[in-house]
């Protein structure tokens, strides 16, 4: 595996950004991508349809306040190859994958489904279980 950004961790942002807190509803991983499962309550992505809020910034387990990058750069690992400026959404492991182009007979239905899954932009081309940056624009 390869670090493209050895400077940082995995889930720490190292830029000015938007960190929110919300209960865990399970273990989560610092780095991990997270949903909203219920009401200000987050959970580790375990399906490509899940729509990503961020990047959790803290390793926690159920009940506790996990740390979530909203918006603001954060180093994760790639769960495929990703070019650099894709836009990226989360695999079933909660790792940042390219953005899924949807059916072969792509329509307008499927457009806000597309807006909700991506969770931001890479920053720098990944290869699957490279770890490196990505651009976080969700809140």
């Amino acid at each position: 595996m390869t670090d493209l950004w050895p400077d940082a961790e995995v889930g720490e942002m190292i830029s000015d950004g938007t960190a929110l807190s919300f209960e865990a509803a399970s273990t989560i991983t610092k780095g991990d991508l997270v949903y909203l499962s219920a009401d200000m309550t987050v959970n580790k992505c375990t399906a490509t349809t899940q729509h990503a809020l961020g990047v959790a910034l803290t390793t926690v387990v159920s009940g506790e306040f996990c740390s979530v990058c909203t918006r603001g750069v954060v180093k994760v690992t790639a769960g495929d190859t990703i070019a650099r400026g894709e836009a990226v959404q989360t695999d079933a492991d909660a790792q940042a994958i390219s953005l899924a182009d949807g059916s072969a007979t792509y329509d307008q239905t499927e457009v806000p489904d597309r807006i909700a899954r991506a969770v931001g932009v890479a920053l720098q081309s990944f290869g699957s279980g490279d770890t490196g940056l990505i651009h976080v624009t969700k809140a």
